[in-house]
C-alpha cells in the first residue's frame, strides 16, 4: 500500500492561510529581501499592492478597512520598513481600524552582529514588538509551534468590536520552516456590551427630566437609522463631530451643525438660546478636534455619555457631570427606543421637546471672472458635482483642507466623508484615497493641500493598479494653516511659503490625468472630467491664499495655551465667516 507523505505548509503560507480565513483580501506594503518568502506567499494568495512608502500603505489600508469593513494586511521588511509604517499605523489605531502589520525580523544567529537593516532588541525599541501602547497584539514568532496561539489571538482581536492593530514579526529563517501543528478552526463572534435595563431606565429618567440634545461621534456610524428614530421621537436637536458628518442628514431641520475643527457657530447659538439640560453623547471622545475643550459646550445638567471604551466618558471634560454608559451604541439606542412612548406629543410631559434654530444656509456664490479661485466656491462646486451627484467617498486632508471641507460640505448619509482627527497626519487622505477607491470599487475623492500632496503621494501606485482616485489640490504654495495661524496669533519669523508646483504636469509625468485650474468658470467641467476619466486624476486648483480658512477655533485654543493670563474658562469658538 502506498501512502502519500504528509505535506506541511511553510510558516509563510500558514500565516497567509490565517489571513484568508479572517476575511482578509488585501495586503499593502513595500517589500524587501528579509521578507521575500512572506512576500511570495502574500502575492500568491491575496491581492497585493506594492506602494512607494510604508506609511502610504498604512494610510491606504486604514481607508480600505473603513470602505469595506474588512481587515487589511500591511507588510514591510526589516528596520526602516517597520519604522516608516508607524505613523500610518498610529493613525489606524486612533481611527479604530483593523489592520495587521506583517514584518520581517533579523534571524537569531545574526542579531547583535551588525546585520543589514538589523531588527532586534539591539537596534529597535522593544515596544514595537510587544502588546501595549503601539499595538493591541504583537509578537515576534521564533518557532512554527507558535502559529496556533497566534491564529487564536488574531481571531479574537479581529472579532472584537472597535479597532484592532496587530504586529506579527517573523525572522527570515523562520518564514520558510514547515508548520506541522494543525491550525485551530475558530468560530468567533463579536461580543457587544449590552446596557442593563436599570441603566436604560436611569438614562431615560435623566433625558426625560428636561430637554436634551444629541452629540454624534464616529462611533455611532453604524446606528444612523436608530439615531434618526430617536431624534424624530423626542424632537432632540442633533450636533456632530467632524468625523460623524452624514450619520444624521445635515439638511434635516433638527440638525444644528458640526462641532470642533471647521465647525459651525450655529452650535453655540443653539446651546445659548435653547439651553438643553443635557446632551446625549454617542461614540465620540469629545477631544480637542471635536470640542476645542470649550466649556460652552457643556450643558448645565452635563452629559449622558455612551461609548464602548470605559475610559472615554469624562476624558475631555473631567469636571463636567457625566453619567457614563459602557455599551454598544446600536444596542443602547435599541433598548432606549423600546422604552419610549410610541408617539410622544409635542407637549408630552415625558419628553419635553427642545426648539432648535436651523444653521444659516450657505450663501450661493456666482463664479467670478477674475482672480484666483475662492476655496468657498471650490467647496460649492464639489458639493454639487461630487457630493450630491455621486456616491463617492470624500476624504479631506489635515490642514485648511479639513476645515474648508468640514465647514462647507453637507452629507446626508453616513460613511461618505472621512477625516482623521486622532493623529491627523498630513498625507493620510492623499494616500488613503487609494485604499478607499480600491475597497469601494468606486471613485474616491481626496481634498488635499499642496503641502500634503508633496509629503506622501502614491499617485504612481494608483497608476500602476489603475485605481480610480481623484485628488483635488488646494494649491497656494504654502502650509497655509500654519501661515494664516501665525498671522492670526501675531507671531513673526515663521516661513511656511514654498515654490508653487504644477501638479497637473506632475500627474501626467506619472501616467495619471491632470488639469490645472485658475478660473472659477472652469471648475465644473473639470470636476466632471475627473469623475469620467478611467485614470487616476489630479485637479490642480490655484486658490486664493489670502482667504482665511474657518480655523478660528484652533487658533483661539493655541492662543489660550500660549497666554498665562487666560484660563480654561476663556476658551470659546470665535465667529466664522
Amino acid at each position: 500500500m502506498n501512502f502519500k507523505p504528509q505535506i506541511y505548509p511553510k510558516v509563510a503560507q500558514a500565516i497567509v492561510n490565517i489571513f484568508r480565513n479572517s476575511g482578509i483580501e488585501y495586503a499593502f506594503g513595500v517589500s524587501g529581501g528579509a521578507m521575500a518568502v512572506l512576500w511570495e506567499a502574500l502575492g500568491n494568495n491575496l491581492e497585493v499592492l506594492h506602494f512607494r512608502h510604508e506609511s502610504g500603505a498604512a494610510f491606504a489600508a486604514t481607508e480600505a478597512y473603513f470602505a469595506s469593513q474588512k481587515p487589511v494586511v500591511v507588510f514591510t521588511t526589516t528596520a526602516p520598513g517597520i519604522t516608516n509604517a508607524l505613523t500610518g499605523l498610529l493613525a489606524a489605531r486612533g481611527e479604530k481600524a483593523k489592520l495587521i502589520l506583517l514584518s520581517a525580523y533579523t534571524s537569531a544567529p545574526l542579531r547583535g552582529r551588525g546585520a543589514i537593516q538589523e531588527t532586534s532588541s539591539y537596534t529597535l525599541p522593544t515596544s514595537l514588538f510587544i502588546s501595549g501602547s503601539l499595538f493591541d497584539e504583537a509578537v515576534v514568532m521564533e518557532s512554527p509551534d507558535q502559529l496556533p496561539q497566534i491564529a487564536s489571538r488574531l481571531a479574537r482581536g479581529l472579532a472584537q468590536p472597535g479597532g484592532f492593530i496587530a504586529h506579527l514579526s517573523i525572522p527570515t529563517e523562520i518564514q520558510s520552516k514547515v508548520c506541522k501543528l494543525p491550525l485551530p478552526q475558530l468560530l468567533t463572534a463579536s461580543s457587544v456590551s449590552l446596557p442593563s435595563p436599570q441603566t436604560i431606565d436611569y438614562c431615560l429618567e435623566l433625558l426625560q427630566e428636561k430637554t436634551f440634545a444629541i452629540w454624534l461621534g464616529f462611533g455611532a456610524r453604524g446606528s444612523a437609522q436608530l439615531v434618526h428614530e430617536l431624534a424624530e421621537k423626542t424632537g432632540a436637536a442633533v450636533i456632530c463631530s467632524p468625523r460623524a458628518k452624514g450619520i444624521f442628514p445635515e439638511s434635516y431641520p433638527q440638525f444644528v451643525g458640526v462641532t470642533g475643527m471647521g465647525g459651525h457657530d450655529a452650535v453655540f447659538d443653539y446651546l445659548e438660546e435653547c439651553a438643553p439640560c443635557r446632551i446625549l453623547v454617542l461614540g465620540t471622545r469629545l477631544a480637542e478636534p471635536t470640542s476645542f475643550l470649550s466649556p460652552l459646550l457643556v450643558p448645565r445638567g452635563g452629559f449622558v455619555h455612551v461609548d464602548l471604551d470605559p475610559l472615554v466618558p469624562g476624558m475631555a471634560y473631567p469636571h463636567a457631570q457625566t453619567f457614563a454608559v459602557e455599551a454598544d451604541i446600536k444596542e443602547f439606542l435599541a433598548s432606549l427606543l423600546s422604552r419610549l412612548p410610541a408617539n410622544p406629543s409635542q407637549d408630552s410631559p415625558e419628553l419635553k421637546r427642545s426648539q432648535y434654530p436651523h444653521p444659516v444656509a450657505v450663501q450661493t456664490l456666482a463664479p467670478r471672472s477674475e482672480g484666483l479661485i475662492r476655496p468657498q466656491f471650490l467647496m460649492q462646486s464639489i458639493q454639487k458635482i461630487i457630493v450630491e451627484d455621486t456616491n463617492s467617498i470624500v476624504l479631506a486632508e489635515s490642514g485648511n483642507s479639513f476645515t474648508w471641507a468640514t465647514h462647507y460640505l453637507r452629507f446626508q448619509t453616513p460613511n461618505r466623508y472621512r477625516v482623521s482627527t486622532g493623529v491627523g497626519s498630513m498625507g493620510h487622505a492623499v494616500t488613503g484615497v487609494i485604499g478607499a477607491a480600491l475597497a469601494s470599487q468606486n471613485k474616491a475623492v481626496a481634498i488635499v493641500g499642496d503641502g500634503a500632496m508633496l509629503m506622501n503621494s502614491e499617485v504612481n501606485t494608483a497608476v500602476k493598479y489603475q485605481i480610480p482616485a481623484v485628488w483635488i489640490v488646494l494649491n497656494d504654495g504654502r502650509y497655509n494653516m500654519c501661515h494664516q495661524g501665525m498671522e492670526t496669533l501675531g507671531l513673526t519669523g515663521g516661513d511656511a511659503i514654498f515654490p508653487q508646483v504644477n501638479f497637473a504636469l506632475l500627474a501626467r509625468s506619472m501616467g495619471a490625468d491632470g488639469i490645472q485650474i485658475e478660473r472659477e468658470d472652469d471648475l465644473a467641467i473639470t470636476l466632471q472630467n475627473a469623475l469620467n476619466s478611467p485614470k487616476p486624476f489630479i485637479i490642480d486648483v490655484f486658490i486664493d491664499p489670502n482667504i482665511v480658512a474657518p480655523s478660528g477655533g484652533r487658533n483661539r485654543t493655541l492662543k489660550t495655551q500660549m497666554s498665562s493670563k487666560q484660563s480654561d474658562q476663556d476658551i470659546s469658538f470665535p465667529a466664522i465667516s
